[in-house]
């Protein structure tokens, strides 16, 4: 399959429908780019990423970072990729502390989801910004359906809540998520599912905030992030580095000044986030959320 063909099937939701057709469209891809790059570019910052350049069918597009400590090669995918799935529909018995399947549920999740990401890249210039909302659903659809899979049932959608004065309900507020998990009827978690948290953390915050308020209870409010950075010219002409788009300030600030968020958690954890002590007490890694956080919410 050519980057062509792969952007063809990228471009199309209806080639997502199950976690399979996620998996089998990662397989298409690494497999092309273990021979069809024009270079794999290091960031002169922070070395373990890298960048894609595509041959002239990509118009030499350059990619997002790529953590190569996360990103699986064409041969580690075609094994991990099945005890991905063998370790979510396991995911009640697997043993918490065995560190590997950890790692495999951080590392299938983000190559999987970098492997749509990376194939979009190689759309023109001019198409960025399709890409990214094509990029941003499909992760938020690749996340339920790895939930759906450990067991929960779970939707995107409109909720209505009811505002309430005096007694009397006066009009309903319309609140859109990326997550809803119900149990009984009732909202047990609500979760936003981003690419990023750029330009999104303090909506999520507000919304939890505001939601909790007009209900009169406390529902958990949780962020699932693939990751934080983005790619950046260095000082010198044709060379690349990395840049972090999480913003500390605001997340500690919304987090000790409004209400902090019930769990956050990213594929490609930033540094920072596992050793500065507010951060690294309300952020963690994926897998922490399938393994043990989801079935304390419900």
């Amino acid at each position: 399959m050519n980057l062509k063909q792969l952007l063809i099937k990228a471009k199309d939701k209806t080639n997502f429908v199950d976690l399979k057709a996620y998996i089998a469209f990662c397989d298409e891809y690494l497999n092309y780019i273990t021979d069809n790059l024009q270079a794999t570019i290091i960031s002169q910052n922070e070395n373990h990423y890298c960048f894609y350049q595509y041959k002239k069918e990509g118009n030499y597009q350059i990619t997002r970072p790529i953590n190569s400590e996360l990103m699986y090669d064409a041969k580690t995918f075609a094994n991990s990729s099945k005890e991905f799935l063998k370790v979510l529909r396991t995911i009640k018995t697997v043993n918490k502390n065995d560190e590997s399947l950890r790692q495999i549920l951080n590392k299938a999740t983000y190559t999987i989801q970098q492997s749509i990401g990376a194939s979009l890249d190689g759309l023109p210039a001019g198409k960025s910004n399709t890409a990214r909302k094509l990029n941003g659903d499909l992760f938020e659809h690749f996340i339920r359906l790895i939930i759906r899979e450990i067991g929960i049932t779970c939707t995107a959608g409109v909720i209505q809540v009811p505002v309430i004065v005096a007694g009397e309900e006066l009009f309903n507020m319309s609140y859109q998520h990326d997550l809803i998990i119900e149990k009984d009827s009732e909202v047990k978690v609500i979760g936003s599912i981003k690419t990023s948290s750029k330009d999104r953390i303090d909506k999520i915050f507000i919304d939890k905030f505001l939601y909790n308020k007009l209900t009169d209870k406390p529902t958990p409010h949780i962020a699932i992030f693939l990751n934080d950075v983005q790619r950046t010219n260095t000082r010198r002409i044709n060379e690349y580095g990395i840049s972090a788009t999480f913003l500390p300030g605001h997340f500690i600030g919304y987090t000790v000044k409004l209400n902090p968020l019930d769990g956050v958690y990213y594929c490609d954890i930033r540094p920072r986030m596992v050793t500065e002590n507010i951060l690294k007490e309300h952020i963690k890694t994926f897998d922490n959320l399938l393994i043990e956080d989801i079935w304390k919410f419900i």
